[in-house]
This record gives C-alpha cells, structure tokens and sequence, in this order.
C-alpha cells in the first residue's frame, strides 16, 4: 500500500509538473492599497532599514541578516542578533520577497509591514523593549523628520509609517531579466541545453507543484500563504541528518497539531546566492539541496546527472540586481544610544 501510495503521489505531481506555466518575473511588486510606493517613502524605507540604531545594542539593522549588498541573507546557518545571540532559523532572502504572500518561514506576518515590526522587539534579534521605545529612538535624531513629512505629511513619525516606508523599500528589491525570464519571453538562446534539460527535468521530477510561479514559490495573494509540509516523507537518511523535524513550523503560529512542519514555500530566484539551505540552514551545496528536496518532498532518488542539470537550470533563476548606494544617515548629534 505504501509503495501504491508513493507511485500515485509521485504521478499526480508529474502531471501536475507538465502542464507548468512557465512565467517571467514581473519589474513592479504588489503593493496594499493603504500602502502605495513612492519615491519618498523608499528613500525613508532604505534609510531605516540600513540603521543598526534602532536595535538596543545599537549594532544590529535589518540589513545585518538581509544584506542587500549580497544574497539579502547572512550567508550563516541561522542569524546572529544582539549580543551574539542567534536564533532557530535561516534568514530567507529579502530580494524577490514582495511577491511572498505572506513573510517569515511560518507565515505569522501577512504583509512586509507587519514583518518589519517583528525583528525590532525580538529579544535575539535587535532587542528593544518594543515597537513604540524603537520608534522614540527614531524621532530623537532630528534629521529623520524632514524624510517623514515627505513621505507622509506633518506629524507622521508613528511605528505604522517607518513599517510603511521600510516595506515600500523592500518592494523595489526585484531581481529580473535572468536568463530563464529573457527565454520564457521568447530568447531561446537565453539559456544553456543542459539549463533547459534541467528546467524540463524540474517540472517532470514535480518540483512545480510547490515551486511555481514567476518567482517560483507557488500561488501567491497578498497577506495569504502558500504552504508545505517539510519534510513529507520523513522516513529517510536526509531527513534524519540534517533534523528537518525538530521545528514545529507553522504549528508554533497557530497551535494546530495539522501545521507541524508546515513551511512557507521559499522563492527559488537567486538560489545559487542564498547557501545556507531549508529553514535551519543545514545543507551549503545547492546540488545536496535539490537530493533532499526530491527524497523529502516526492520520495524519489535522483541520479547524479538529473541533479547536475536542476542545479544548472536553477542558476539561471539568478536575475539583475538593481544597483544600490548606502544611504546617508541623519546624525545623533551630542549624546549616546547606549545608556551609560
């Protein structure tokens, strides 16, 4: 019956698989209608982000584990916060995350802005007491209200606007024109043969039954989540070594015995800059990746030149990266963030 069951899945993502809608990566990212982007609020937005002033150490800014001068990672297994500590989970990229429709691995934030208040008050993240102390550190360096009244009018310095402008920002971070979007528009010499066995061998394998999509992390509608359970077939070697098991997921939201293990789906753009891999970090070679994907999530074992070919055709996923100049931070004239 097992070994019914396991050929059945495994059809009925291989079908799914075929008929994959293969789309290019959109320039523009959706926005919430109390929430429109403008320039100003992306100059304000990028202002905070790159800020470690707002963390109780004063060392820690959202750009410390999603740097957007690589990967928008840390490069690290699981992220370094105030005062060296570190928490349970990989930081996912910030490039592309706009088109998530939820953020976080377990999905507890609905939209980049409720996401850009949760860090702030993490005590292993950037340590302040909460959301309202954080902002009075923001309104205590004069030259952030000039970038406030602009963005939002007089008397606009609240936490939901520095949420605002921080995810205005972060809907700009957009990676397109890689090699697979210019050969879905119709440049087939866009990508390599081996790019294009790998991309047919992706869809016939059922990876595209959770990684579709432009940017290849399912269906997606702002403040909904996409999700998967992960590790699926969990009686495994992979699933065993690298301990897939141990976090709850998104049961630690929502309480619900039904989401153990359940993963937002991740975006597949810019894979081959965003090691360390899955929600703990555990595996580094993008080639182990896509073995354990295929025995953890389709139960199946892929030969050595299937797996060379999906590595190949998810490099060419990796997209532009639009240039970005470090902002000038308004100064903290004449006193100390620290308390003495």
């Amino acid at each position: 019956m097992k070994l019914i069951n396991t050929v059945l899945f495994a059809s009925v993502f291989a079908a799914q698989a075929q008929a994959a809608d293969w789309q290019a990566l959109p320039e523009t990212a959706p926005a919430p209608a109390d929430n429109p982007t403008t320039a100003a609020k992306v100059e304000l937005g990028k202002m905070l982000y790159m800020d470690p002033r707002f963390s109780s150490t004063g060392t820690v800014s959202c750009n410390s584990c999603h740097n957007v001068m690589e990967g928008g990672d840390d490069s690290r297994s699981v992220s370094m916060g105030v005062h060296g500590k570190t928490g349970g989970r990989n930081a996912p990229t910030v490039w592309n995350a706009a088109f998530h429709g939820v953020q976080f691995w377990d999905g507890r934030a609905p939209l980049l802005e409720d996401q850009a208040k949760g860090p702030v008050a993490n005590p292993v993240e950037m340590g302040m007491e909460d959301v309202e102390t954080a902002m009075d550190r923001v309104r205590k360096i004069p030259g952030y209200k000039p970038y406030f009244d602009k963005a939002f009018g007089e008397n606009s310095m609240t936490v939901d606007n520095a949420a605002k402008a921080v995810a205005a920002f972060e809907r700009t971070l957009i990676t397109p024109n890689s090699a697979y979007d210019k050969y879905v528009k119709g440049d087939k010499k866009a990508m390599s043969e081996q790019q294009v066995r790998g991309m047919e061998k992706f869809a016939a394998t059922g990876c595209t039954a959770c990684h579709s999509g432009p940017a290849f992390n399912g269906p997606q509608k702002l403040g909904e989540g996409f999700y998967s359970k992960f590790p699926t077939f969990a009686d495994n070697a992979y699933a065993s070594k690298y301990k897939f098991a141990d976090d709850k997921g998104r049961e630690e939201v929502t309480g619900k015995a039904a989401d153990r293990n359940m993963f937002r789906v991740a975006t597949l753009r810019n894979i081959t800059d965003t090691a360390p891999y899955f929600h703990n970090g555990s595996v580094n070679d993008l080639g182990e990746a896509v073995r354990v994907m295929a025995k953890t999530q389709l139960n199946q074992d892929l030969s050595d030149a299937d797996v060379a070919d999906i590595v190949a055709f998810l490099g060419a996923l990796t997209g532009e990266y639009p240039e970005i100049t470090m902002p000038r931070l308004p100064a903290t004239a004449g006193t100390s963030i620290v308390a003495d």
